[in-house]
């Protein structure tokens, strides 16, 4: 019984591997060397900020209103319901993203649960 290694194919593999984070690291060093000269109550990182809200917001508006795979096939009342509580959670505990995001998770979850135990319509 032989066992053959295909090292060329390692090889470039690691090579590929090696250029990914060489390339995203030059990113993240000129990252860091620009980030102290930003002033985060500047005109500009307010701008940024405001363009990343409404990026979300247009994605969540996505979401509830032309989801696509999986997401299709939910309720429109059951997406609306589980981004409701979400966004009173979010608003509720000032901002806290994540407090809001796994609050819609088990809101959609509960009531994806309880219409398979056909206890909702």
């Amino acid at each position: 019984m032989t066992i053959s290694l295909d090292l060329w194919g390692s090889a470039s593999l690691w090579g590929i591997t090696g250029l990914c984070f060489f390339g995203t690291l030059i990113w993240r060093i000129l990252g860091t060397a620009i980030a102290v000269h930003i002033d985060p109550e500047g005109a500009v990182f307010q701008w940024l900020n405001c363009v990343a809200y409404a990026m979300l917001a247009g994605l969540v508006a996505r979401i509830l209103l032309l989801p696509i795979g999986i997401l299709a096939d939910t309720p429109t009342f059951d997406r609306a319901m589980a981004m409701v509580a979400g966004f009173s959670i979010f608003f509720i505990l000032r901002r806290h993203v994540f407090a809001a995001t796994m609050t819609t998770f088990a809101v959609m979850l509960v009531m994806t649960i309880l219409r398979d135990m056909k206890y909702l319509g």
